[in-house]
């Protein structure tokens, strides 16, 4: 369960994801998925021998891969990458070379903690990023789920548009590597502008 990718995020600490253990993990992951708050995670009902079946499943597969995700060394979120040529998405989108899948979950929390889903977000992209063959990374959340939506538009993705699936009606959604660069930049330039501002002279 080593670490594959980590980052420090300027103002919430170090982020991190491991490889995930479908054994080991499978009480941890049950709790999470069948949350209320992780409704569009299409787990609700699941016990947990199918949470670990599920990602056994996917620890298995040749296109498609889990992560455990950490903050400051504790589980937090859960992310997975896949191919969207031979998961999720076939013949479903035009599929460009350099595209990949991404779904990620935040552990439910008693107390939020202001902008972490968005941390967790740009963590989940950079690691995606870090790979130099990944030129898209392509999502597909539920069209209801309009945080996500938000939070998708926040790191630079674009709307393609609805499409349907079996399980769920999605919306179609791609990022660039420039795009996501882009959206990063401005995340920064406006946290330096609130801080100028907030330490301004009264």
């Amino acid at each position: 369960m080593s670490v594959v990718f980590a980052r420090v995020d300027d103002r919430l600490g170090e982020f991190a994801l491991r490889t995930l253990d479908p054994d080991a993990d499978a009480a941890l992951l049950h709790r999470w998925v069948t949350h209320p708050k992780a409704a569009f995670w299409l787990m609700q009902d699941a016990d947990e021998a199918r949470v670990t079946e599920e990602y056994a499943r996917i620890a298995a597969h040749p296109h498609h891969d889990a992560y455990l995700g950490l903050w400051r060394g504790s589980p937090a979120f859960l992310a997975e990458r896949y191919d969207p040529a031979h998961v999720e998405l076939v013949g479903r989108y035009d599929h460009e070379p350099g595209d990949v899948g991404m779904h990620f979950l935040c552990a439910p929390v008693g107390t939020p903690v202001h902008g972490f889903t968005r941390a967790v977000l740009t963590t989940v992209m950079a690691w995606l990023f870090a790979d130099p063959t990944t030129r898209r990374v392509v999502v597909e959340p539920d069209v209801r789920n309009t945080a996500v939506h938000a939070l998708n538009a926040a790191v630079g993705f674009e709307v393609v548009g609805p499409i349907a699936k079996p399980e769920k009606d999605a919306l179609l959604s791609v990022c660039t590597r420039a795009q996501f660069e882009a959206a990063v930049a401005r995340a920064a330039a406006d946290r330096a502008a609130t801080t100028r501002t907030e330490g301004a002279p009264a």
